[in-house]
């Protein structure tokens, strides 16, 4: 379901797992910092609404959303991280640039998450416009950061 369709920031919040010993690393690129930004607000805002505590949340910043998947790694191979939610955001440009990244980094994320056998989350926006992504960093179609926190929340429940 497109977040044309369903409000990113909406959710049906059944059978969570208590957080609150839980430990979040959220990796955020620096390219687009205006969108990845909001995403990061909603990311650790919603963290925190579900139970997390502010000392278990750690903010980490990469160059691009192509180095998401390394960052992501360096937090997913610690034992004591619990979950990784890797914030981005890709604007459709005029070249195949776009492709590249957005195949990169979702493979690399995925790997990420089943070599080390915890979540590590694609809370990467791949828009066409800026408006779209500011359409779903807080927008109209809610925050992608939003629905990260929670995916990494309701991940830890299985």
């Amino acid at each position: 379901m497109s977040s044309a369709d369903k409000n990113l920031s909406e959710f049906v919040a059944n059978n969570l797992p208590d957080i609150s010993n839980k430990k979040f690393a959220i990796v955020v690129s620096e390219w687009n910092e205006t969108i990845t930004g909001a995403l990061y607000e909603g990311a650790y805002n919603t963290l925190l609404a579900y139970g997390a505590k502010e000392e278990n949340i750690i903010k980490a910043e990469v160059p691009g959303s192509f180095e998401l998947s390394l960052g992501s790694q360096k937090f997913a191979q610690k034992e004591e991280i619990d979950a990784v939610i890797a914030l981005g955001c890709v604007i459709q440009g005029e070249t195949k640039h776009f492709d590249f990244i957005c195949m990169a980094v979702a493979n690399g994320i995925t790997e990420v998450s089943l070599k080390y056998n915890k979540p590590v989350i694609f809370g990467v926006l791949t828009p066409n416009t800026m408006q779209q992504a500011l359409d779903r960093a807080g927008g109209i179609h809610g925050n992608k950061g939003d629905e990260a926190a929670f995916t990494a929340i309701k991940m830890l429940a299985i």
